[in-house]
């Protein structure tokens, strides 16, 4: 399918939003734009695999809803996709394997040798690119497809998600079974692994369905030789030998079935808190789109909710990139970023583009007022549970971004009168500026919090010496 241009009528009269928010065609000048990735400046990091490169679009700072400007990053990779940022490094995964740069997020520039620290992963095949992304454990996850539709794969890093540690050390295959999760990322509300999977073709307009998965280490979700919900394949399961059935039997099914070839690839679970009430933890996935189907379906991005039982509901989000004629195409949705204030960027490979979409009316509220507007948080008074051993961690944290060299000015007072633990972890997703959003972990934010508090109760309770304002 060939790209298409588009411009701010179009997405002004043919894309639809859901209530509470506004879009912004941020770029339209980004060829074959993919995953994408959030500096703490703000600034956005795109992938584009066919030309070999990631560019760089610049923070929105005048306020006119466009990328102030836009400039190549880094150039002459092997079709580069999955994008991580981690403490001071910036992670991309190539067709062949995983490289790392220090990366200074102050003017969004490499500021070291990019080096490989995963190699000799093979990219032929069908599905070749691979996804990157920091999990909450410490560890750096990969994703990769399979080399075909449906087949038995040879090389047991297609079709599997895999990790190691960041420094590429101590690589294992993590799941298996995944015939093309292009897009995975983890639950606030319990650190649950999620991955979108595209199912196999030529089975029909209906079938199978693609798929949401809730990842578990050395689960296998059943590819080949079954689809959807444990659903014999015709070619790889169905009257198949005893082996295979207990492959099947035991095979993990999806937690959610999208349509048939609509084809989810990136998908975020939004976490800031200016997003409205309803969105928040929840999932946005986009759906790229189906080329395998008499009548297209697809192309647009939906909000996946989780009821109290589990249950997961969708809704749409944000549509309009197919016509009402079921056949012109205006956009082919890809990855999902959000940055600390609610922004959410959606990337386009069809059109070249990168959508806006922020929070509206939760700007007229109190809830979203600046950050430096906002009443203190008063902690109920109870004993603080300081975890000793997250205390060093966070002292450690502390002591490598060096922290009282920037802020030995700005004592805080009464940190446990003001917080719970929780709500100090909390803080470090919107922190006031001039401290940067350094994107911790949620095992980060916990160990910085528990350590600060220590400090707080060994000075006297009274004043610490933070980056806190």
């Amino acid at each position: 399918m060939l790209g298409a241009h588009t411009d701010d009528k179009t997405v002004r009269h043919q894309l639809q939003l859901a209530p509470g928010y506004r879009l912004d065609l941020y770029s339209d000048e980004v060829p074959n734009a993919r995953f994408m990735a959030v500096t703490r400046n703000g600034d956005l990091l795109v992938s584009q695999p066919r030309l070999g490169q990631v560019s760089l679009l610049l923070a929105d700072r005048n306020g006119d809803g466009k990328a102030d400007g836009q400039r190549v990053l880094i150039d002459g990779l092997q079709r580069p996709h999955g994008l991580a940022l981690f403490e001071d490094w910036l992670y991309i995964a190539e067709s062949n394997g995983v490289g790392r740069a220090l990366f200074d997020h102050s003017d969004g520039r490499i500021a070291g040798r990019y080096q490989k620290i995963v190699t000799g992963l093979a990219d032929t095949g069908n599905h070749w690119t691979k996804t990157i992304g920091m999990g909450p454990d410490g560890w750096m996850y990969l994703s990769s497809g399979s080399t075909c539709n449906v087949c038995k794969e040879e090389d047991p890093h297609r079709a599997a998600i895999m990790r190691f540690r960041p420094d590429g050390s101590q690589f294992e295959i993590y799941a298996t079974g995944l015939r093309n999760s292009v897009g995975f990322d983890w639950s606030p509300k319990d650190g649950a692994l999620y991955a979108t999977d595209n199912g196999r073709d030529w089975l029909g307009n209906d079938f199978p369905p693609c798929e949401l998965n809730r990842i578990v280490q050395d689960g296998f979700y059943g590819w080949p030789y079954a689809n959807g919900d444990r659903v014999p394949d015709p070619d790889f399961g169905e009257g198949k030998n005893s082996e295979i059935q207990q492959k099947i039997a035991a095979s993990i099914p999806p937690v959610y079935e999208f349509r048939a070839h609509n084809a989810p690839l990136g998908m975020r679970f939004l976490r800031s808190p200016e997003q409205p009430a309803r969105y928040r933890d929840a999932a946005l996935v986009a759906l790229h789109g189906s080329w395998n189907r008499d009548v297209k379906d697809g192309y647009k991005v939906v909000a996946l909710h989780w009821d109290g039982s589990g249950k997961i509901r969708a809704e749409d989000f944000l549509w309009g990139f197919l016509g009402d004629d079921r056949n012109t195409v205006y956009g082919r949705p890809v990855d999902i970023a959000e940055d600390a204030r609610g922004n959410i960027y959606i990337s386009d490979d069809y059109a070249g583009a990168v959508y806006r979409v922020q929070p509206g009316a939760a700007k007229q509220n109190a809830s979203a007022a600046p950050a430096d507007q906002r009443p203190s948080i008063i902690a109920p008074k109870k004993p603080l549970a300081i975890d000793g051993d997250a205390a060093r961690q966070g002292a450690q944290i502390f002591e490598r971004r060096n922290c009282i060299r920037c802020h030995q000015q700005l004592p805080l007072e009464d940190l446990s009168r003001r917080y719970t633990l929780k709500q100090l972890a909390d803080y470090f997703d919107t922190p006031t500026p001039p401290m940067p959003n350094y994107g911790f972990s949620n095992s980060q934010k916990r160990a910085l919090a528990h350590y600060l508090m220590e400090r707080e109760i060994q000075g006297g309770g009274r004043q610490i010496q933070n980056f806190l304002p």
